[in-house]
Parts: C-alpha cells; structure tokens; sequence
C-alpha cells in the first residue's frame, strides 16, 4: 500500500515518542535550569505525560492535514477501554484491604520457604504476585508488587543497583506471568478467542515455561543480591493494617466485580463509582486511594492508543514477512518500541498463520514485555508507583532497558529451548 499523509505523520509522531520517553531526565534538568518555564518542562518530563502529549500533537496534524471530522471520527474509532479498565483496577488494587491480604498471601507462602525472612519475601513477591496475575489481571498484579516492594525494599533506601535489578525482573516476570490463563494478559486476550486457545492450552504451551523463568529471574536476583536482602529488618507489625472482614470482603468484591467485566466498561465503571462510595464512607480503613497515578496511567495508555492505531501500515507487512522461527525475536523486539497488544492484535487480523508462526509472535511479545515501559500495558502502573525512590524521582529508560535484559534472556531461553 501507498501510505497515506496522514499515516506517515502518525510514524514519525510515534517515533518522536519514544524518544521523548528516553529524553524525560532532559525536561527535568530543564526545569530547573529554567524555572521561568518549570512548569511546562516538568510536563514534557512526566513519562506518564508523554504519549498523551504526543497524540495530541497527532490530532492537530490530523486537522491541518484533513480537517476536524477526520480527526474527530479517528478518536471515536479508537477503543479506550484498556485505559479506563488499568486506572479502575489500579485504585482498587492499591486500596489498603487489598494490599492487606496480598501481603498475608505473600508471607503465608514465604514462611513455607527455607529462606530467611526478607529474602523469602524478595523472592515471593517478584514470584507468587506475578504468576497471580493470571487470575487477578496483569495491571493488578503489577499494582500490588509496586507497592508491596515500594513499602518494604524500595523505602528502606537499597543500593539504585538492587532497586533497577528488582524493576527489571518485576516488569519482566509480570509481562510473561499473566499468560497462565487465556483472559489477564493484555497480548493473550488480543488473541485467544479468534484463535481458539483455552486454559488448557495456555498451561501446556505457555504456563509451565512461564512458570520456571518467573521462578528463576525471581531466585537469581534474590541470590546475586542475597548480603543487602539479608540486611533488611523485619516489617513492622502495622496494627492500623487490621481491617473487619465485611470490609476486607467488599474490597475483594469489588476487585472481582471489576475483573470479570473488564471488556464491559459501563459495568466496570459503574462499579468503581460505587467502590469510590464505599471508600468514603469508611475513611478509617483506607489509606490514601492513588488516583493521580492512576489517571497519569490513564492518559500514557489513552495517548498510546490514539498513536497506535496509525502503525498498521508499517507493522503488519513486517510481521507478514517473518517466518515462524524469526517472528519470535522480531515481535521481541518490536515489543520494546510497541505495546505488545497492539503487535498481537496486528497479528491476529493475518490470515492463514501456522499454530507455530501464532505461537511464536504471542511469546515473543510477552517476553520482550519488560524492557521499556511502553512494552506492555500494566507497566506505566509500576512506574508511576516506584519512580518517587529512585534519584531525581525518576527512572532511567536505558537503565531499565539494561535491567531487564537478564530475566528476558531467561523468558528467550524458557519459550525457545524448553
């Protein structure tokens, strides 16, 4: 095809993009370099910010290229309801009742382990959450391991070499932990109806792989950074964590409600209104609901979707003109620059692929998940939780990007050997 004005503005936009999220430290020193402008520097430098910033960009190109109906009629074609979902779960998920009974979860599991305490914790969190994922959703999990890692290691003021370690493999394990099942992994999803895979089929063909990498990447990292792990002190009893157990019910209630009916944003919605009544009526058992990042998460999915729906054009000859064995390396990679959703769902609407070739793209998109924050949807969850510990309260891309490379080695050699 002859690609249009309008799709080549939307690559190079796009482009621009993910640059821009590399560049974020940039904006920061210019904020206070320039505190003139601060205001306007610290916006181009929130990583949450800036594909909504860049979308924007995109519809008043749109406008001057076609016209305003053009660019309205893209935004109502696009489908927004992975942001909507992300933010509702996100602010129930990091409610205190939940958080409280992931924790029990955690050290009830932990005190089976022969390790010690804060290394059992270590490695149960960045193990047992993920791989809970599966069940709960992806952006839950990865909502509730920020925070239980965000209070208990990140707070404790760690080396930034454990901090990014633990990042690293907590996107990568949370990317390929969700595919246990065929409904909480975003790139599954996309998917698994149109292609008829079932549960039994993502435990046999995914979940025991998945399994074995999560196990690892979690133990490995525990073991490479067992001396400051061991240094850590035990958690304090928190008495305010003591929450009745109707409350501790609703909560749990409310997380099942919004997880079931995660395709049915009037449903979902609905009942997160009624969660936001709920928490106000009982002040005493909530701690504060973390509704600015979740509506920063928001806007970075919302802004990602709006740049996506332009990079068909480019995308799915790409994928056509890989081969089964070269697709999984290649949506790997193209994983890092692309929401690995979006790569799958590209890959769905190619007709006449081999159960290998559709297998290799979906492994290939969750392993490389973990490596940018733009790879997989739930991740600008952990960002937005875990950026406030890390030096200028921001996280470096490249950083990251090194990070993550050992555990997604370990997903390569778990999907490719075994």
């Amino acid at each position: 095809m002859n690609p249009s004005a309008v799709q080549w503005a939307g690559a190079i936009i796009f482009a621009v993009a993910i640059i821009h999220t590399f560049s974020t430290k940039y904006f920061e020193k210019l904020a206070h370099e320039r505190p003139a402008h601060a205001g306007i520097w610290h916006l181009l430098g929130e990583v949450e910010a800036v594909f909504g910033f860049w979308a924007m960009v995109l519809v008043v190109t749109m406008v001057v290229l076609v016209d305003t109906k053009a660019a309205t009629q893209y935004l109502d074609s696009r489908n927004y309801t992975e942001p909507m979902f992300v933010f509702a779960i996100m602010v129930v998920a990091g409610s205190r009742s939940v958080l409280y009974i992931a924790r029990r979860l955690v050290e009830t599991v932990a005190a089976f382990s022969p390790l010690p305490g804060a290394l059992a914790f270590y490695v149960m969190t960045l193990s047992v959450v993920p791989v809970l994922g599966s069940f709960i959703t992806e952006p839950a999990a990865m909502t509730l391991a920020a925070l239980m890692l965000r209070d208990r290691l990140f707070a404790a003021g760690v080396s930034q070499k454990l901090k990014y370690a633990t990042l690293g493999v907590l996107f990568v394990n949370v990317s390929i932990g969700g595919a246990l099942t065929p409904f909480a992994a975003p790139p599954v999803l996309m998917v698994a109806a149109k292609w008829n895979w079932d549960l039994f089929y993502m435990l046999t063909h995914f979940g025991w792989k998945l399994a074995l990498a999560v196990c690892f990447n979690a133990g490995v990292t525990a073991l490479v950074f067992r001396r400051e792990l061991a240094a850590l002190r035990s958690a304090p009893i928190d008495t305010s964590a003591r929450i009745p157990g109707p409350v501790l019910c609703m909560h749990l209630l409310f997380l099942a409600g919004i997880v079931a009916f995660a395709h049915h944003p009037a449903v979902f919605m609905g009942l997160f209104l009624f969660f936001m009544g709920f928490a106000s009526a009982y002040p005493k058992y909530q701690d504060r609901l973390i509704l600015r990042e979740g509506l920063l998460v928001a806007f970075f999915l919302a802004g990602l979707v709006v740049l996506g729906g332009l990079q068909q054009w480019w995308l799915e000859p790409l994928l056509r003109s890989l081969d089964a064995d070269s697709v999984y390396f290649g949506a790997t990679v193209l994983t890092a620059v692309t929401d690995n959703a979006a790569l799958t769902y590209l890959a769905s609407q190619v007709e006449g692929l081999s159960e290998e070739f559709k297998r290799a793209v979906v492994a290939g998109a969750l392993t490389g998940g973990g490596l940018t924050v733009i790879a997989n949807a739930p991740n600008p969850a952990g960002y937005a939780i875990l950026r406030g510990q890390f030096e200028d309260q921001a996280i470096s891309p490249l950083g990251l990007f090194i990070a993550a490379l050992p555990p997604t080695v370990t997903a390569i050699l778990a999907f490719r050997l075994l």
